[in-house]
Order: structure tokens, then C-alpha cells, then sequence
């Protein structure tokens, strides 16, 4: 083999590897039979997701996936092979190939992998069922917001109930002057 191509394909393989390295999640796709629109509009729901997709010969991917310990995906690594890989989180790159999927059957999920486990397809489209991290984050405002809605409410109600002012904190409780000086020279 010319030193050239070695070298290019050596080049591949690391870039692949620092890929894996850097991805909170990794999918494994066939896309044997999509149309060129297909796969025109999945990388473009990909990239509007902010996830990468992309093809590389499976050899080289098997080498950049051995170099990381993961052999166990070497069984997948048949077929026309593309890599989809989510770096801002876990479900963002399972969720739109699943979503494309369930549209388009031709597009076959292979295998995934997120935060370093091997997922077979049910786990990968189990993965795709979760919020997107912004959803959660939508969630667990909307779940502060009204516990503190519901403290407002109370504290208002408690007012009322004490004849529509709260205590101040001096009427509630008279500091003497021997304990503003002790508080004093202690500090």
C-alpha cells in the first residue's frame, strides 16, 4: 500500500477517534436505499439539531472504535455504515435519526453508544423517548415556578390571617441593648 494512503487513512482514523472521544452519544446507521432529498433532509435535521453526521468506511471506523476499547461494535460494521454523533448531550442524535426513522424505513438504526455503553436498537430508541435536555430544563422551571408561586400564595395568606400586615421583624422579637453589644464585640 503507497505511505500516502496509509497516512491519510491513519489521519481518519484519529479524527474519528478524537470524534468518539469528544461525543456524549454515538449511532450506528444503514442507510441503504435512501434518496439523495432522504438524505439531504436528515442532514439537515441533524445539523439544525447540532449533530453531526457522517460516512466513513467501516474498517476505519472499526479501528478508531477498537483504539477506544469498544470491539463489541465490530459485529455492526457491515453494510453502508454512517455515524451519527451528539456532543451537547445524550438523546439529541438518537431522537432525530429515531424520528426520521419512524417516517422513513428505509434508514435503519444499527447500534448506539452513550457514555461509553454499548445500547442495542431498543435501547437506542428508548434513549430517543427522553425530553431533549431543554424540555427537562423547561420542566424543572416550570416545576420551581410554582412552588414558589405556591410560597407567595401562603405568605399571603398568612398576612391576611394576621390582619393584613406582617409582623415586622422588631415587633416580632425586641433585641435588648446588652445583646446588640454582645453581637458588637464579637464581631
Amino acid at each position: 500500500m503507497n505511505q500516502n494512503v496509509l497516512e491519510q487513512k491513519k489521519q481518519v482514523v484519529s479524527e474519528i477517534r478524537e470524534k468518539l472521544a469528544k461525543a456524549q452519544s454515538v449511532v450506528l446507521v444503514d442507510y441503504r436505499g435512501l434518496t439523495v432529498e432522504n438524505v439531504t433532509d436528515l442532514r439537515n435535521k441533524y445539523r439544525a439539531a447540532g449533530v453531526e453526521y457522517k460516512v466513513y468506511k467501516n474498517t476505519l471506523m472499526r479501528f478508531a472504535f477498537n483504539e477506544l476499547g469498544m470491539q463489541e461494535l465490530d459485529e455492526h460494521l457491515n453494510g453502508p455504515s454512517a455515524i451519527v454523533l451528539s456532543y451537547d448531550d445524550v438523546v439529541t442524535g438518537a431522537k432525530v435519526t429515531n424520528d426520521f426513522a419512524k417516517t422513513n424505513d428505509k434508514l435503519k438504526i444499527k447500534v448506539g453508544v452513550a457514555e461509553g455503553k454499548v445500547l442495542d436498537i431498543n435501547a437506542v430508541k428508548a434513549l430517543a423517548e427522553i425530553p431533549s435536555r431543554d424540555v427537562l430544563l423547561g420542566q424543572l422551571a416550570g416545576v420551581l415556578q410554582a412552588n414558589i408561586k405556591n410560597l407567595a400564595y401562603m405568605l399571603s395568606q398568612i398576612s391576611e390571617k394576621n390582619g393584613g400586615a406582617a409582623e415586622t421583624v422588631s415587633e416580632a422579637a425586641p433585641v435588648s441593648e446588652e445583646t446588640v453589644e454582645t453581637v458588637q464585640n464579637e464581631e
